[in-house]
């Protein structure tokens, strides 16, 4: 069996935390983007959120893992096994973090013709790619800076569409592919495009620990999971379902979350100070303050959850100052004092 470090076991790192707790809470947010120094647990946060995710409902015998309760957003496998009186059931399964390796074909991520199938049986069959993994779950791209034009032109089509068109070697389908998009990298490996780094409703930052004490509790608790990795997970597995709660929870009681008048024009004002470009902005913003607010048990947004998620929805939304060479969360934090009253 293979153990991976528990989500609850990870010190400090609280903004990417916070970052894919949003995301968990409201999909709808846009993803995550990660940047940061090699070695801060950027990868051990995203493929540990398997362990603090809700199971979720699924059609069973769906290759894609459709919802029983999205009628008109299921896959067409599922559409006509209902049209030949099929009752289509439902069980339980673990929310998928699919990785997106660089190297991988545009087959592999998109899916392809079962050639064997194919030339043993004569048969068209589609065997899904990554893409169809990833749907309803997380789909994680380790250096994705790096990654190559044309499966950053793919994505994006993907994630603006939520469905994975396939055309090619005589196929001709179309599934659900709805997944939030988690992104790492390390800035000195180069920039990100521009129209990807958009579709990212959050950006985190992520610095080497500088406190001793912090470097030392994330050594120990590493070599303890090292020597004992089924021990240590289940050391933790009370605390990570603290979060699974925490995460059901505040799934709940999103709806109902109030966004006041006050709270919309603060986001308002502390975007036109940012000279962010359009509406891309305030979205994400308003998104991931009645998030936190519900991860808070919250019922309405307050200055308190602004001042935390700005930094996330901002800092990557900037336009280049030439006559302001300091860096963009400095720039979003000294906005932020100036705009936003005291919590």
């Amino acid at each position: 069996m293979t153990y991976v470090f528990p989500f609850a076991a990870i010190v400090g790192q609280d903004e990417m935390k916070l970052a894919l707790l949003i995301a968990a809470v409201d999909p709808g947010v846009g993803g995550v983007m990660v940047f940061g120094d090699r070695g801060t647990g950027k990868s051990t946060a995203v493929r540990a959120m398997p362990g603090v995710l809700p199971e979720m409902p699924v059609v069973k015998g769906c290759r894609y893992g459709c919802d029983p309760a999205a009628n008109g957003a299921r896959c067409a496998e599922c559409h006509a096994r209902e049209a030949a009186g099929e009752k289509l059931r439902s069980i339980k399964a673990v929310v998928p973090v699919v990785d997106l390796p660089l190297g991988a074909t545009e087959d592999r991520v998109v899916g392809a013709l079962d050639l064997e199938r194919a030339l043993t049986r004569g048969e068209k069959h589609f065997e899904p790619g990554i893409l169809a993994r990833a749907h309803r779950g997380f789909l994680y791209i380790d250096e994705v800076n790096l990654l190559e034009d044309h499966l950053v032109d793919l994505l994006l089509d993907v994630a603006a569409s939520g469905v994975n068109l396939v055309e090619r070697e005589g196929l001709s389908l179309r599934h659900p592919a709805r997944f939030v998009l988690v992104g790492s990298g390390n800035p000195e490996e180069g920039d990100l495009r521009p129209q990807l780094l958009d579709r990212f409703g959050l950006a985190v930052e992520v610095k080497t620990p500088t406190e001793p004490k912090e470097r030392i509790e994330v050594l120990r608790r590493r070599d303890a999971f090292d020597r004992d990795p089924a021990g240590f997970t289940a050391q933790w597995e009370a605390e990570n379902r603290k979060v699974g709660h925490r995460i059901t929870r505040a799934r709940k009681a999103l709806p109902s979350v109030e966004l006041t008048e006050d709270a919309l024009t603060l986001m308002t004002k502390l975007c036109l100070a940012l000279g962010t470009d359009g509406l891309r902005g305030e979205l994400p913003l308003a998104r991931a303050a009645r998030a936190a607010a519900a991860l808070d048990g919250a019922r309405k947004v307050t200055v308190a959850h602004l001042r935390r998620v700005a930094p996330l929805a901002l800092r990557h939304r900037l336009r280049r100052n030439p006559l302001d060479d300091t860096s963009a969360t400095t720039r979003v934090t000294r906005a932020v004092d100036e705009v936003l009253p005291p919590a």
